[in-house]
């Protein structure tokens, strides 16, 4: 109460000297008011601006002191500057109501705006930590592929519907919280708001099941989307594709459509190998015993074509096959030596998983010849890697092929029918 007093006193001073002086009161209370408040107002800026400096450069240098890395991201994001206006505020809040007393409607405008600004000023403190928060968690491995940002976005988009209510309540007096005020408020909220509620169910649901995480590679053909998720936020999904461009794709989208997600191949022990050649139909023939000893040199497939001859021999005299005609009983075929040939090298190449699924198989045929398939797993994922090995591996069986009187299908071109015109006509 005294200080109280004191206070009245100190602001009232002017008013009095001027009266006694012999100025009407009126003009003694008008420009006792403004120079009051030009002082009060002086004097808080300049606390300020002395605040600030104090504590933010004591913050700065607490924060190069200490391990931790969570103060220096509270630096970056204004959380000292926020805390200095504190103080200056609760100053004004406490003084200038005593300069307006006299002047009720200038004193109910003020503390209207000092009361909307400090709420303000509340969320914006609370935002700067729950930035800093995010940031400093984003360096931790545990938090790195989480949507960290949809997070906070959910809790800011609640502090500031918070913060318009109690604004609101602030402008008009009325009593927000009242049915009508929040069924009003909900709908409004709903209409404006509908793709961010759509995202942050659609967030949700996303780190819950753990569809996509930071760092995933994902490939989503309907918003041409084929690369690497560099950020995930409660409205879109931010994708750095292959040929460094961005696409964004909604939120949302990703619970509602279908979209291939490639964590569980580089969680694996290898990337899948699927890929074809043709060979021609009429290339494949029943070995005579002439061939297979010739093909006994080939030395991956020898071991095979020894015993298999052996048993196919034992099988054929048991059922008296008459084998002046190559087609009776059980024969060899280039093309299933050459199957084994290929299952063989795969089984021995280094870089070819022997952990996961390995088949080399021949697919229905079609009339550009029968799809001889390959099916295994890299154990190198890295993409320019993994072609590589592909490339090797394909390189390999195109320059074998011949070696087993195959031929591959290829399209005829110009040239060749060129040639078989001028044969032709010749």
């Amino acid at each position: 109460m005294f200080e109280d007093l004191e206070i009245l006193k100190f602001t009232n001073f002017l008013k009095n000297y001027l009266i006694d002086v012999g100025f009407p009161k009126f003009w003694a209370e008008t420009i006792n008011l403004f120079i009051a408040l030009s002082v009060i107002a002086v004097i808080a800026y300049l606390f300020d601006r002395i605040l600030r400096f104090v504590i933010v450069k004591s913050f700065y240098i607490f924060s190069i002191k200490t391990k931790t890395t969570f103060d220096d991201f509270l630096v970056k994001s204004k959380f000292p500057r926020y805390i200095a206006h504190v103080i200056p505020l609760f100053i004004l809040k406490y003084i200038v109501p005593f300069i307006l007393l006299e002047f009720p409607f200038l004193l109910k405008g003020f503390e209207t705006v000092i009361n909307i600004y400090g709420i303000i000023l509340i969320v914006k403190i609370i935002r700067s930590f729950l930035r800093s928060t995010q940031k400093y968690l984003r360096t931790k491995q545990r938090f790195m592929d989480k949507p960290l940002e949809s997070y906070v976005q959910v809790v800011m988009i609640f502090l500031w519907g918070l913060a318009i209510f109690f604004i609101v309540y602030q402008l008009t007096g009325k009593d927000v919280l009242s049915f009508a005020t929040l069924g009003a408020a909900s709908a409004v909220i709903l209409l404006i708001f509908k793709d961010t509620i759509l995202g942050f169910v659609a967030s949700i649901q996303v780190s819950v099941n753990d569809i996509v995480r930071i760092g995933d590679w994902i490939a989503y053909n309907k918003f041409g989307a084929d690369g690497i998720v560099t950020d995930i936020n409660l409205a879109t999904v931010r994708v750095q594709n292959w040929d460094n461009t961005y696409t964004t794709i909604p939120t949302y989208s990703l619970i509602s459509d279908s979209f291939q997600n490639w964590r569980g191949m580089q969680d694996s022990g290898g990337r899948r190998i699927k890929r074809a050649v043709f060979i021609k139909q009429n290339s494949i023939k029943f070995l005579t015993v002439e061939k297979i000893e010739e093909f006994k040199k080939i030395q991956l497939v020898k071991q095979y074509i020894e015993d298999k001859y052996a048993e196919i021999t034992i099988h054929n005299e048991k059922i008296g096959a008459d084998k002046s005609v190559l087609i009776n009983g059980i024969n060899l075929t280039n093309f299933g030596v050459f199957r084994k040939y290929i299952d063989t090298y795969l089984h021995q190449n280094s870089e070819v998983s022997k952990e996961l699924f390995l088949m080399v198989r021949q697919l229905e045929p079609t009339s550009k010849g029968i799809p001889l398939e390959i099916y295994c797993f890299s154990k190198d994922k890295n993409w320019s890697n993994y072609e590589e090995v592909i490339s090797d591996i394909f390189d390999h069986l195109i320059a074998s092929v011949p070696y087993f009187d195959l031929e591959i299908f290829e399209e005829p071109t110009g040239n060749d029918l060129n040639t078989f015109a001028k044969k032709v006509n010749s």
